[in-house]
């Protein structure tokens, strides 16, 4: 492979991985770079899953002191969580490259939106959430409306994936969780669940291309463990800016190849 490709790809996962660690949006700077490596859109998508997982797990051990006081509630979501991350999977491992490719531009611009709204979704959630802790407030009606919630983020998050976590959050807010540490805890766990289900899923239909997965997740990880923490000094605003300049540019890039513009 040419040589200018692993090092863009390399750099574009490098900064996702910074990004996820610290905001989240890092799908809409990775996935464009598995295309330019040269990789078909479905076998791009699963890579780009593969290649983040680590990042995932590594968020979830991180919150895993805030999570156990949620282990049953937890539980209880995984259910769907696995449910819906297989059924996602599966549809995009059965749709075919040129109708990814159309669909795709419309999550990764939905993605970028959600991204540079996602302060003011933060202090909605923030409003209803404390830090008290016992503030919780979950009902029977609250476990079933969060298992459908859930189950459609992580059907989402399957096929494509950009955006769960913000779509979490607010899920969880709406359920009646108040708690923004347990919060952010069961999100990381639910989106490390609903991206290793796909991965499984991908990796047994050899969805995933092994080599530059691989190669990729080393720069993910060297992102989200070691750009991140030069990452933390640049303003907030900085970061969300440059995201969302990105994701518009990626999307426009890939409406026009999906809809024969180039």
């Amino acid at each position: 492979m040419d040589p200018l490709k692993l090092v863009v790809l390399f750099v574009a996962v490098m900064l996702a991985g910074a990004v996820n660690a610290i905001a989240g949006g890092g799908t809409v700077i990775s996935y464009p770079g598995f295309l330019f490596a040269g990789l078909p859109d479905i076998s791009a998508n699963a890579s780009n899953a593969m290649a983040l997982v680590p990042g995932s797990l590594g968020s979830t051990a991180a919150y895993r002191r805030d999570l156990t006081p949620n282990l049953k509630v937890l539980a209880i979501l995984l259910v769907p969580t696995f449910l819906g991350a297989l059924l996602g999977a599966l549809v995009v491992a059965r749709s075919s490259n040129e109708s990814f490719r159309r669909i795709v531009p419309f999550f990764v611009l939905g993605a970028t939106l959600l991204f540079a709204f996602r302060e003011r979704v933060n202090r909605l959630v923030k409003r209803a959430a404390s830090v008290a802790e016992g503030a919780d407030h979950l009902t029977p009606g609250s476990y079933i409306g969060g298992s459908i919630a859930q189950f459609v983020i992580a059907m989402y998050g399957g096929y494509f994936g950009a955006g769960i976590g913000i779509l979490m959050l607010t899920s969880l807010s709406v359920m009646g969780f108040r708690n923004i540490h347990r919060m952010n805890a069961l999100k990381a766990a639910l989106a490390a669940a609903i991206n290793g289900t796909a991965v499984i899923f991908f990796a047994i239909d050899g969805k995933i291309d092994w080599p530059l997965a691989l190669f990729a997740a080393v720069g993910a990880l060297i992102g989200g463990y070691g750009l991140a923490r030069l990452a933390r000094r640049i303003s907030p605003a900085v970061i969300r800016g440059f995201v969302v300049v990105f994701g518009l540019i990626a999307s426009t890039y890939l409406f026009a190849r999906g809809y024969g513009l180039i």
